[in-house]
């Protein structure tokens, strides 16, 4: 049984605040909180459960002050969420089924690719664009699939979405960070409630960190919509090539395992 003293609960609490800062901006709050607890002593399963959990605050969060803002309205988005949610159910679901052995080893390449995007790409700012894919195909196919890796996976969930969003869905940045927060949310919801039907979940701990992440969130959103494609885009290409490292360079990796022997 995992036992946290009041030091670490107050260390994770800003731990999570920073992750709830940078993913409400450009994703990838998991790249700093799943570490967090697997140092502090967290076995795996619960800490991607209690992640599920604290993230949802952060996810819910972002996506109040986006709605507040105009950004986003979940009135019309319910459909994509709604699939968000039932595909990171069903990628929970997969978790304990499908190695994640190949996944692993693509994931690094995959994420620097975006990182890289947003980087170099020119003329990438708040203005929408061309629309490549319908919006109803972009809801049949791209959201539950994106919520699915989110379930099964996770890291990265947000640089994906908001990959879709600008490249097949012709938003600016501002505007694919919003919607992306609110379907980030419902997949997180989806592989949360799978996770708890598992009893995987530190309940004190990822409430303590959900806080965390809540003002963190608010903090972020408020500065993403202050400063647009100006802090998102910057933003979410570090995030998505630390994300690439980090998941490339964890012993658990094949290709990295194979490179090292």
């Amino acid at each position: 049984m995992f036992e946290a003293s009041l030091q670490l609960f107050t260390i994770l609490f800003f731990v999570a605040f920073a992750a709830g800062f940078v993913d409400s901006i450009a994703g990838g709050g998991g790249l700093i909180t799943i570490p967090a607890l697997l140092i502090v002593g967290v076995p795996p399963l619960q800490a991607l459960g209690t992640n599920k959990l604290q993230g949802i605050f952060g996810a819910a969060s972002a996506t109040i002050s986006y709605v507040r803002g105009g950004r986003v309205d979940p009135r019309t988005q319910w459909p994509m969420a709604l699939l968000a949610l039932i595909g990171g159910a069903l990628g929970a679901v997969a978790a304990s089924l499908v190695p994640g052995e190949a996944l692993r080893a693509l994931l690094p390449f995959l994420l620097a690719g975006i990182g890289l995007y947003f980087a170099l790409r020119s003329g990438l700012d708040d203005s929408d664009r061309h629309q490549r894919m319908s919006t109803v195909l972009f809801a049949a196919v791209i959201v539950p699939a994106i919520g699915f890796y989110d379930g099964l996976f996770g890291p990265g969930t947000g640089s994906f979405f908001m990959l879709a969003f600008v490249t097949l869905g012709g938003l600016g940045l501002l505007k694919a960070t919003a919607r992306t927060k609110f379907l980030n949310l419902s997949s997180n919801v989806g592989a949360f409630v799978i996770f708890l039907a598992g009893g995987a979940i530190l309940w004190k701990l990822g409430l303590v960190m959900g806080v965390g992440q809540f003002l963190g969130a608010q903090a972020g959103s408020k500065v993403a919509m202050r400063n647009g494609a100006k802090i998102i885009r910057p933003l979410l290409a570090l995030s998505s090539l630390a994300m690439a490292a980090k998941v490339f360079f964890d012993p658990a990796n094949p290709l990295y395992r194979w490179l090292t022997m």
